[in-house]
C-alpha cells in the first residue's frame, strides 16, 4: 500500500496519471482490502490519498453503456459484481457502485450505496435510502426507508459521513458534511444532521450544545431553536438528545422499549 500511495500522490500532484495504480486502489476498495476511513482508537482517520485515486478514477474512465440484466445505464463507473461471492442480498432496483464494500450479510433494498462507501455486517440499507460516496456505515446498522447519508468526496482530506455499529436512522434522516453518528445511537425520523446543525442535549438539567457528533447510545429527534436575525426572530432546525438507550442483552427489545419509552419516530 505504501507503493500504491506514493504513486497516486504523485498523480494527483500533476505527474502523469497512473492507470494502474488507480485500478489497483479502486480493486481494493471494492473488494475490501482498503477503505477510505477507519477508526483509530477513538478518532475516525481519513486516508486522503485513496480519496483522491477515487477523483482520478473518475477522470480517467470514458462513458459508456452498461446493462444490468434488461436495465440499460450510461455512465463512467460500473455496477458492482460478485454479489453471491460476498454474500451481499440487492433487491431490484437497489444499485451497488463499483467501489463500494460490504461485509457479508448487508441487505440493500431499493437504495444505492455509491463509490468508496464501507458498509459493515448485516446492515440494511432501506427502500430509497441512499449512501453518498466515501461513507462509513457500521456493523448491524438499519437506514430507514428514505435516509440520506451524504457523500464527502472533495476535498481528499474531508472526513466522510460516519454511522458507527448498531446505529437505528430513522426515516427522511439526512447525514451529511461528515457528522459521525457514535454506536447504538437512535436517530429519530426527518432528523437533519450536517457539520452546523445545534446538537442539544436537553436530558439533563442544563442544555449541552454540541456540533457534528452524536454521543454512543443517544436518542436524538429533531426540534427548532430560536434565532435572532435583523428581519426578526425564527426557528431554525436543530437536533434534541432527549435520553439514553438502556443497557439490554437483546438489542431489538432494547431499540423498540426506547421507541415506546420516547415515543420515537421512526
Amino acid at each position: 500500500m505504501d507503493d500504491l500511495k506514493a504513486r497516486i500522490e504523485a498523480s494527483w500532484a500533476g505527474g502523469p496519471l497512473d492507470k494502474d495504480a488507480v485500478a489497483a486502489v479502486l480493486e481494493a476498495l471494492d473488494t475490501g482490502k482498503l477503505r477510505v476511513a477507519e477508526k483509530v482508537g477513538d478518532a475516525w482517520v481519513t486516508h486522503a490519498w485513496v480519496k483522491s485515486a477515487i477523483l482520478l478514477y473518475f477522470r480517467m474512465m470514458e462513458m459508456r453503456v452498461g446493462t444490468y440484466g434488461d436495465y440499460v445505464y450510461h455512465d463512467k463507473i460500473p455496477l458492482k459484481t460478485r454479489l453471491v461471492e460476498q454474500n451481499i442480498r440487492v433487491v431490484p432496483p437497489g444499485t451497488v457502485r463499483y467501489g463500494a464494500f460490504l461485509e457479508p450479510g448487508c441487505i440493500v433494498m431499493p437504495g444505492y450505496v455509491n463509490i468508496g462507501a464501507y458498509v459493515g455486517a448485516g446492515t440494511m440499507v432501506d427502500t430509497w435510502a441512499t449512501v453518498g460516496s466515501c461513507a462509513q456505515i457500521g456493523k448491524s446498522v438499519h437506514l430507514s426507508g428514505g435516509v440520506g447519508i451524504g457523500g464527502v468526496l472533495e476535498p481528499p482530506s474531508a472526513t466522510p459521513v460516519v454511522i458507527e455499529d448498531g446505529a437505528f436512522i430513522g426515516s427522511r434522516c439526512i447525514v451529511v458534511e461528515g457528522v459521525r453518528v457514535g454506536e447504538e445511537a437512535v436517530i429519530g425520523a426527518g432528523t437533519t444532521l450536517t457539520a452546523s446543525t445545534m446538537i442539544i442535549d436537553v436530558s439533563g438539567p442544563t442544555e449541552v450544545v454540541t456540533k457534528g457528533f452524536v454521543p454512543p447510545r443517544s436518542v436524538v429527534i429533531p426540534g427548532t431553536r430560536l434565532k435572532r436575525f435583523p428581519a426578526g426572530e425564527y426557528g431554525v432546525n436543530c437536533a434534541l438528545i432527549i435520553g439514553q438507550r438502556k443497557e439490554s442483552t437483546d438489542r431489538k427489545t432494547s431499540l423498540n422499549d426506547v421507541l415506546r419509552e420516547f415515543a420515537v419516530a421512526v
